[in-house]
Order: structure tokens, then sequence, then C-alpha cells
């Protein structure tokens, strides 16, 4: 699809979306949102008015081809970090490690962003090869054309993404809202009602498909790329076709990888200090509050001994007979 107003077919077909679209938030269950008023149920996950319809959008309009290279993760995963890994670590033939792309652009810039599409659909015909998506759907709420598609997941320990997330809706909600409290975010989360939610179920349904299909979805833990960044780097290089070579590792481009997407060169590059991210053409968010603390158990701050439990016994639950285990963070 083009940017160019679509033919009078095609409008058609669009203004049917819509009328769905309408029917869809009229009839779906809902609830209270993080960042917007309400959160409706559609298939199973929750999901914002906006975000739904660029669900029904990209299921109508998405063609996806063999060489695309998917990102997935649920929010504040290590989404930001995993991309300019992906993203550097796909190119390192193209950037020097002096003068880089992610030097004057924010990683999210280098990925086509599936969940804030708008009609007319953006034509993605003369990008380039491979095409770098993201996405926070779950793996169910994608179009079946993807199937052929490789896919890179990041998952990350509840608590934390409860935390983040909590910190992050904060300062990206309407302020015709009131704040929303720790202890209503945490009712939320463990009810599975934040965006994207359930967090469990869409978790499981890229570890079930990785499982599945191991060639197709790389599935990371955000534990491990803090613990064993160079280890991820080179997972990712094979997994996306560029493996690591001897000579490479000789000259420490891996080593020179990991330390140009971490936390402490990223947050502190003027780029992602100043100015707004761009999310498809109805969201904008400071580029600053992608980079909060980027470290593992941060919930212990805020989270008292029956929250933990509570969360872990609901993780405990849900995983069981699963194979997926979380490493311990306290």
């Amino acid at each position: 699809m083009s940017n160019a107003p679509g033919t009078t077919e095609e409008d058609a077909e669009y203004k049917k979306i819509c009328e769905n679209h309408k029917h869809l938030i009229e009839t779906l269950p809902k609830c209270n949102g993080w960042w917007t008023p309400h959160l409706h149920n559609y298939n199973g996950f929750w999901l914002t008015p906006d975000i739904l319809k660029a669900n029904l959008l990209l299921h109508t309009y998405f063609k996806s081809h063999p060489t695309d290279i998917f990102l997935a993760s649920f929010m504040k995963s290590g989404t930001t970090w995993l991309k300019a890994l992906v993203f550097s670590t796909l190119n390192r033939d193209s950037y020097t490690f002096s003068d880089h792309y992610l030097h004057k652009h924010n990683p999210h810039s280098a990925f086509s962003p599936l969940d804030a599409e708008t009609y007319p659909i953006t034509d993605f015909t003369n990008s380039l090869t491979p095409r770098l998506f993201s996405t926070h759907f779950a793996r169910t709420m994608l179009p079946a054309c993807m199937s052929s598609c490789k896919f890179v997941y990041v998952c990350r320990d509840p608590k934390d993404v409860l935390i983040s997330l909590w910190h992050f809706m904060n300062k990206i909600r309407s302020k015709d809202l009131p704040p929303l409290s720790l202890d209503k975010a945490f009712e939320l989360f463990c009810l599975g009602v934040s965006d994207y939610g359930p967090f469990w179920e869409q978790v499981l349904s890229y570890w079930r498909a990785s499982l599945e299909y191991p060639d197709k979805i790389l599935f990371l833990k955000y534990e491990d790329m803090k613990n064993e960044p160079e280890v991820v780097v080179r997972k990712l290089a094979a997994f996306v076709g560029k493996p690591v070579t001897v000579e490479e590792e000789e000259k420490g481009v891996v080593r020179e990888i990991v330390k140009l997407c971490s936390f402490e060169n990223m947050s502190n590059l003027e780029v992602n200090k100043e100015g707004f991210e761009k999310f498809g053409r109805l969201v904008n968010i400071e580029k600053r509050v992608f980079f909060r603390k980027g470290v593992i158990g941060d919930w212990k701050n805020y989270l008292s001994k029956e929250m933990k439990e509570r969360v872990d016994g609901i993780t405990a639950q849900k995983f069981k007979g699963s194979g997926l285990i979380f490493t311990a963070t306290g």
C-alpha cells in the first residue's frame, strides 16, 4: 500500500474496517487503561482503541517478505536496547564505531512499528533489505503471512516489567487523567489488564512458537542480555545470517557492539536526551523516557514481600509445564 490516497475500492475496504472497529469498541469488554481512559479485550488481549485499529489494518493490508526481521517484546522488557543490538549487529559492515547511525538516531527509528499504523498504510517497498519491524502484539495476534519470517523476542522478569511500565505510563499518561498509583497498576497487572497483556499469555505465545520453530524465533531473556551481552550478540549475529567471524572476534567487534549499545552510552547520547520519537502518525514520546535505569531487580525498591509473592505465584501458575523459567532476581 502507498501513502497516497487509496482507490475507491481500497477506501471502501477501509470504511468497513472503521465500522468494524467502532462496533468492537462499543461491544468488547473494557477496563481502565494505564495511559488512556480504557483498554478493550480483543482476542484475549488488552488494547487501546488506536492499537486495536492498527491490528485490524495490519491483518488487512500488511504484506510480509521472507527476509523481514521482526523484533517483538512485551512493553518495558528491554525493547530499546535490543533494537540497538539487532541493528548494530546486522549492519556492522555499514558503519564504523566512531561514526555510527546510533550516534545520531534513536534505536526506535531503525524499526518500523507495526502497532502504530494508520490509513493509508505506509509503503515499505523501497525499504532496505532486510526490512526491520517491531511489535508488542502477541504472536497469536499477528497475520499468518509473518510465520515464514524471523522474530527476535525478549522477555523480562514480570516484577521489573511492572515497575518500569508504571513509571513509563505515568510519564505519557493523558494529563486529563489522574496519576496512576502503584497499587492500582499492580492490581491491573496481576489481573492481566495492561497494554498488550496479559503479560504471561503474551510471553507464552512467543515461547511456545520458539519451541516449535527455533529457526524462526530467537527467544531471549533480558537478564541474560545483562549478564552475558557478548554471548547474546553472537546468538543474534548467527540468527540473522551474519555469524561473527574469527577476524571480527580478533578485532573486538562484539565487544564494540556491546559498548555502543550499552545503557550508559545510549542514555548519554544527545540524540536520546532531547526531542520526540514518532510512532506511526499518532503517538509522539519524549526520547529520554526510554532510558530510566536499565537494571535487574529494581522491583525490590517498590514491591512489598506480599506483592512479590503474588506476582511470583501467578508466574509459576501460568508457566507451569511450559519449560519457561525466569532467572531469580531476589
